[in-house]
């Protein structure tokens, strides 16, 4: 199966043709929330990344096996080695047991998926269901001499890794520099050199999530669930790795890391990243108390939003800008995207309201090739969409009969129209949905009152029908044939 799809290669730095393993298969492993708080609009951004990816790879004829973890153990305070397990203090601090909040912070995560009309993954592991494997990858690294056990503890050995493998190729840091840039160890640490990180950590008595394993009573390092479940259901090789920015260093190169040592060579193929959203230049993220939660979002609820917006102005608003590119969160950004986002939907209904001519003036299959051409290179979503929004002017121009489109052509036009905006894109037009329950009727009944009062020149009633409706944010559009109607 030969593939047009070129990405970006974060491992190399360039862009690549996609060429899958095993075609027409394609595997696919994205790092998932660690379920500890409500989910923010830091993670609608990889989210939405990941699954324009997984659509567009299925639209394309690929059967894609896409695997987003759970983090529900081994995830401690401030990404560290020490220190209680995030799950935990979150337990703690609720009088619950920790798979009860784990549990219900994966449904909250998973409702607010289904509001941005993200497609569930094939395959959904949680760390704390691989326990085994994590342990049997733990024994396998021991083996090969780049791990060692410290007080019922084991961390991997990364300067003794670096001199037979290249730590540091991911993120592009040198281990040289890295060693250069860390302090000693104070004595109080298990680990023997600063940069070593736990594999496998002892469990303290207060530790309530804890497994037996051959070492100690204990639970996984974080890093090392992503290599134990990515190669459990897509094999030691397998085609796409994908994740925020955040995760490259030292998540990702951790994992690269585990999967040579245990293999003797890396697992992924193709690694890519999402870049941030920030606010005012800043990184948004619970770490930094500056994150707003996609309930929030969809509310209006928060100090920092003027307004409520919708689950697809955010993923438009998100789409709008190129996965590797910054997005920085303003309350204008997100207006001008839920005026765009209603401005395109209007066009696709104005689509079915097109009566097609003998001939076309227009080139449809320009369309198809831009969208195509765009969503092929690193999946440039900004391109679609300024494709389509340049038709949304020619399909205002059918419309009014200032250019001419045959009953194929039209026909056609609505299929890529269709395709790209709902099925790649995963766009929906909520306020198509919300004109078909009992508003549409009663508003239809009200402009068919308004068109026989305009025939009768009773330009009062016609005015104040209008009125009335433009006042409970229903928008009246006087065209030659009649009328459309939108909602604000």
């Amino acid at each position: 199966m030969k593939s047009e799809l070129v990405l970006y290669n974060t491992l190399t730095r360039e862009k690549e043709q996609f060429r899958p393993l095993n075609p027409p298969f394609v595997g696919l492993y994205v790092c998932g929330p660690t379920v500890y708080g409500d989910p923010h609009l830091g993670h609608a951004r990889p989210a939405i990344t990941f699954d324009l990816l997984f659509r567009y790879l299925k639209e394309e004829g690929y059967k894609v096996r896409y695997v987003r973890n759970i983090t529900d153990v081994g995830h401690l305070q401030n990404d560290s080695d020490d220190g209680e397990d995030k799950l935990e203090v979150k337990a703690r601090l609720e009088n619950l047991e920790p798979m009860e909040v784990a549990q219900y912070y994966t449904d909250r995560y998973h409702r607010a998926m289904d509001e941005l009309n993200i497609l569930p993954p094939s395959i959904e592991p949680r760390a704390s269901g691989h326990i085994m494997e994590q342990i049997e990858l733990v024994q396998e690294i021991l083996d090969k001499g780049f791990a060692y056990e410290s007080n019922g503890s084991v961390y991997f050995d990364v300067e003794k890794y670096a001199a037979q493998h290249d730590y540091g190729q991911l993120s592009g840091r040198r281990i040289e520099d890295m060693i250069s840039n860390t302090r000693e160890l104070d004595g109080q640490s298990d680990k023997h050199k600063p940069l070593d990180f736990a594999l496998w950590k002892k469990a303290s008595p207060e530790h309530i999530m804890r497994w037996k394993a051959p070492w100690s009573i204990g639970f996984p390092g974080w890093h090392l669930e992503c290599s134990a479940m990515s190669v459990k259901y897509l094999g030691e090789e397998f085609d796409i790795h994908g994740g925020g920015m955040d995760l490259m260093f030292p998540h990702h190169e951790c994992e690269i890391a585990q999967n040579t040592a245990a293999s003797g060579h890396g697992a992924a193929h193709y690694w890519m990243h999402n870049n941030m959203i920030t606010i005012d230049g800043q990184k948004m993220g619970k770490s930094l108390g500056n994150f707003i939660t996609l309930d929030e979002m969809f509310t209006g609820k928060h100090k920092m939003l003027s307004q409520a917006y919708s689950p697809m102005v955010i993923r438009f608003f998100i789409l709008q800008a190129h996965y590797r590119s910054t997005l920085d969160f303003s309350n204008e950004a997100l207006q001008a995207a839920e005026k765009g986002l209603a401005r395109l939907m209007t066009a696709i209904e104005t689509i079915d309201k097109i009566m097609p001519g003998e001939t076309s003036s227009v080139d449809v299959a320009d369309l198809e090739t831009r969208c195509r051409d765009a969503m092929n290179d690193d999946l440039n979503s900004p391109m679609v969409i300024s494709a389509l929004f340049d038709w949304v002017r020619i399909i205002n121009q059918l419309h009014d009969g200032t250019q001419t489109i045959s009953a194929e052509d039209l026909d056609r036009l609505r299929k890529i129209v269709h395709r790209f905006v709902f099925d790649i894109l995963g766009l929906r037009n909520d306020d198509a949905a919300e004109k078909n329950d009992l508003v549409a009727p009663l508003v239809e009944m009200l402009l068919g009152i308004r068109q026989q009062a305009k025939a009768n020149k009773d330009w009062a009633t016609s005015d104040k029908i209008r009125d009335e409706l433009t006042r409970i944010g229903i928008e009246v559009h006087d065209r030659k044939d009649g009328y459309d109607w939108s909602l604000k």
